[in-house]
């Protein structure tokens, strides 16, 4: 790839507004590479696991596992397994809300780990995606990563004019790795099940089938680039100036390197740094979470790993939102979902109403079987769930609780003890979500776009719940009704000019 602005660059979506997005192929692994992998993830789970199953049998007998039992043998389990289990370990980092405060802690060193890349191998990527030698393209190249994620790796460098910038780089071998792993998986977190109860391991299948969607999209950096110059142009025109999205320079990135502006700062959660910074980070997470509903109401695109390692605040008092690589599309239906589930919480009684019949209608009779409910009372749970989560203060709120009183209900609805962990009860809940999962499915509702794009949504605001309780702990989600009154007032209507447009390739995630 030569000098110059090439025509990836700049090629608008479907429908003008968005950026398009064409996911990489991932390769179909045979019986040899999944026996390979299947036989090292079972000898290193086994490894970190034998000492906390024999407590287990010593000490607990039918007992299930605590957090801190299998919290940081799980950790070095993913750690060691390197690739999609890192991805998932930052999720579950990021994410107390779903994982509990003590697994979400243990994982925190997921957010940036990972082994370095061997420089060699660094070159090859970088010259062969950019069509000339690494001196040509890179006056500086620190041969040292100073970012080691789950897919890629992040160099610090300088290009002759003087710009300092980040050079993201695609493992080499990872999409053999990734297809592998997304193979085996499922098995994987079944059995954990039994060990850790299905909520957890529910949650981690769930997604296990995002990310199939997701990863081939975020493997081929021309995705993110397109994507960090679409969100910078929207903060532009919202006039959101202490929201810096760094400016990739597309004649230095290819499909496996991205090359962009480098950004100094601190990551928001990393509670020491930002105090020697002086800076009261509070203002700006309330920025971004503005930003995001507002972005989010006004175009059905949305920023779908906004964790607080992502989010980075900057020396000059700005805070920068990084790593583009997955993110959320909601299709005109799930848009206008979403929408009117806002106008319930500020306050549209008649929204309720209608946000039952929406998921009636997208998942059949199976959801009022799972909680045992009619349409009336089943609006009412719904907004019991779901109106203090957007309402009252991030001190106040907690996602953990919220899913427990899920999982409490559906198995009161069967006359099940959600409690029981002996192999009978797990086995009489899992027959049971398998037949409502069946149900589900037969209307169409399962991994339809309309539930991938939720569940997406639902993880941002896991995310937001995090650095909401560091840093706003007496401010609700839906702070200033006014601003969120107007702006959902003034939305074009899903899926009409300047809104969501249908999804692509994989459903509700662009």
């Amino acid at each position: 790839m030569g000098i110059g602005s090439p025509d990836w660059a700049t090629e608008p979506g479907p429908s003008g507004q968005s950026p398009a997005i064409y996911p990489r192929r991932l390769p179909e692994p045979g019986a040899a590479a999944l026996l390979r992998r299947g036989t090292q993830i079972a000898q290193i789970a086994t490894r970190h696991f034998i000492h906390a199953a024999l407590r287990r049998l010593h000490d607990r007998g039918e007992g299930r596992l605590t957090p801190a039992d299998f919290a940081r043998p799980l950790r070095l389990t993913f750690e060691d397994l390197g690739g999609t289990f890192i991805k998932f370990g930052q999720i579950m980092a990021s994410s107390p809300g779903m994982f509990g405060e003590e697994v979400a802690q243990e994982f925190r060193s997921c957010l940036d780990t990972g082994p370095p890349v061997p420089f060699p191998d660094v070159r090859i990527r970088v010259e062969d995606d950019l069509g000339m030698p690494i001196d040509v393209a890179f006056a500086e190249f620190e041969r040292e990563p100073f970012g080691r994620a789950s897919i890629a790796v992040v160099h610090r460098a300088r290009l002759h004019d003087g710009r300092r910038v980040a050079v993201k780089i695609i493992r080499p071998g990872i999409e053999d790795r990734v297809a592998t792993d997304l193979d085996l998986m499922q098995p994987f977190f079944e059995v954990l099940a039994r060990q850790t109860g299905d909520q957890m391991a529910g949650s981690v299948l769930q997604l296990v089938d995002g990310f199939r969607i997701q990863v081939g999209e975020e493997m081929d950096l021309r995705n993110e680039a397109r994507t960090m110059a679409h969100f910078r142009q929207l903060l532009r025109a919202v006039d959101m100036k202490r929201i810096v999205v760094p400016e990739p320079y597309t004649e230095f990135s290819g499909a496996n390197v991205l090359t962009m502006e480098l950004l100094d700062g601190v990551p928001i959660d990393d509670l020491a740094k930002v105090a020697e910074l002086g800076i009261d980070p509070a203002p700006l997470v309330e920025d971004i979470v503005r930003a995001f509903f507002l972005l989010m109401v006004r175009s059905g695109v949305f920023h779908g790993d906004a964790h607080a390692g992502n989010m980075l605040l900057l020396r000059d008092g700005r805070i920068g939102l990084i790593d583009w690589g997955i993110v959320g599309r909601l299709d005109p239906a799930t848009h206008r979902f979403v929408l009117r589930l806002l106008a319930a919480a500020l306050g549209e009684e008649d929204a309720w109403d209608e946000i039952t019949e929406h998921l009636i209608a997208t998942y059949g009779p199976a959801i009022g079987i799972a909680v045992g409910m009619d349409k009336k009372e089943m609006t009412a749970f719904i907004r019991q769930l779901v109106e203090p989560t957007l309402t009252r203060p991030f001190g106040e709120v907690s996602l953990a609780a919220m899913l427990q009183t899920v999982q409490l209900q559906l198995a009161r609805a069967q006359g099940v003890e959600a409690h029981r962990r002996s192999l009978r009860s797990i086995v009489r809940r899992l027959r049971f979500q398998r037949r409502v999962r069946r149900m589900a499915d037969a209307s169409g509702g399962l991994f339809s776009d309309f539930d991938r794009g939720t569940f997406l949504l639902s993880k941002q605001l896991m995310y937001f719940e995090r650095y909401g309780r560091l840093f706003l702990a007496d401010v609700p989600l839906l702070n200033d009704r006014a601003f969120f009154k107007e702006l959902l007032r003034a939305a074009p209507p899903p899926g009409a000019a300047g809104g969501a447009g249908a999804p692509g390739p994989g459903g509700g995630h662009r």
